[in-house]
């Protein structure tokens, strides 16, 4: 049974949606009561962002999707305060009971525990050295990384092990930890991606309004190239008809601050987050809606979402062909990849295994 639509409820500053969408799990909804939508939207109390100890008894995950560049992923945190509107990971919180809107955002589950639970994971024998990918769900350095330094503490734990890790990001905060980075670049075990989607910092702050703005995001990769570590550009996601033509600056200013290698996404509406979207092209792009939404069911074959792997990612059609060519192009015009980031394991050690070796 589809869910019923979102009442229109008026953008809430710092957020990327002011709804919670039903769960698609759970059989009562919760509404707002009629006082509260009453309220002048100035007058109605902001959500502040609450914290929950995740208390997962492991860390790494496995995939199986050929659209997936990796096979493992690690990600320090559940939810993410960075609220944007578009994120396809939302849907994941309707596991845990809340809702994939305004809950995804203010509720984040941290993982503790993370650091720990990898170096245990690293040291036990039945680890096959392999690179891992962290943020392939939530972003590993959203705003209350700087609190909690759950990221942090995994690199470190990897640092140790010379164990390969990749990431991505959209947030600048990835240029403090360029010191453990550095270590990491030495034995080949890391590269970095800046996922950039505009540049115009009005519109990312309406898009992904606790991300970095873009300049942000270009001086973090100015940064990392600068430190020798390997970094490149997500395109990520394009919103056709909305942010698609901005494709070739990102390529070009990407690859003037140090990147060496681009990738990009279209925009995926899973589940609740088709409904959240629209709300928000309603409140901040409404002259665009149309266009926006009838672009992404040309390449979406008459919908707004498609899981079929090999299908997900890029679209298909017409639109999808001409986006993937206008990629191709800018990118070899940019001098984007002419190489790549080949991770290795050559270096990877358990701390102490020497040690042990001899008993």
């Amino acid at each position: 049974m589809p869910n019923p639509p979102i009442t229109p409820s008026a953008a809430i500053p710092g957020r990327g949606t002011a709804v919670n969408p039903p769960n698609r799990f759970e059989p009562l909804i919760l509404t707002p009561d009629p006082d509260f939508l009453a309220l002048d939207p100035d007058e109605r109390p902001h959500p502040r962002t609450q914290f929950f100890t995740d208390a997962s008894q492991s860390l790494l995950t496995e995939n199986d999707s050929p659209d997936i560049p990796f096979t493992v992923g690690l990600n320090p945190y559940r939810g993410c305060e960075h609220g944007c509107a578009y994120c396809f990971a939302r849907p994941y919180h309707e596991y845990l009971g809340w809702s994939s809107g305004l809950d995804f955002e203010t509720k984040i589950m941290v993982k503790t525990r993370a650091p720990a639970l990898l170096r245990d994971e690293l040291s036990s024998p039945r680890w096959r050295p392999q690179s891992i990918a962290m943020s392939g769900v939530t972003d590993c350095y959203q705003p209350c990384e700087r609190q909690f330094r759950i990221t942090r503490g995994c690199l470190e734990v990897c640092a140790e092990f010379r164990q390969p890790i990749s990431i991505v990001t959209k947030n600048a905060l990835v240029a403090r930890d360029l010191d453990v980075l550095t270590e990491l670049a030495r034995h080949q075990c890391t590269a970095v991606y800046v996922s950039v989607t505009s540049l115009d910092p009005e519109l990312a702050g309406q898009l992904e309004p606790r991300a970095s703005r873009p300049a942000a995001r270009l001086r973090a990769i100015r940064e990392l190239s600068a430190a020798g570590i390997p970094v490149g550009v997500m395109v990520a996601p394009v919103i056709p008809g909305l942010t698609d033509h901005e494709l070739p600056a990102i390529l070009a200013a990407a690859a003037g601050a140090g990147a060496t290698r681009a990738g990009y996404i279209v925009v995926r509406l899973p589940h609740a987050v088709k409904e959240i979207f629209q709300q928000w092209l309603t409140d901040h792009a409404p002259g665009k809606s149309a266009r926006v939404l009838d672009r992404i069911r040309q390449m979406r074959g008459g919908e707004l979402n498609v899981s079929e792997w090999g299908k997900r990612l890029k679209g298909e059609g017409i639109f999808a062909d001409q986006l993937r060519d206008l990629f191709n192009a800018t990118a070899r015009r940019a001098g984007l990849n002419q190489e790549r980031h080949v991770l290795s394991t050559a270096s990877f050690r358990r701390p102490g295994g020497e040690q042990m070796s001899l008993f």
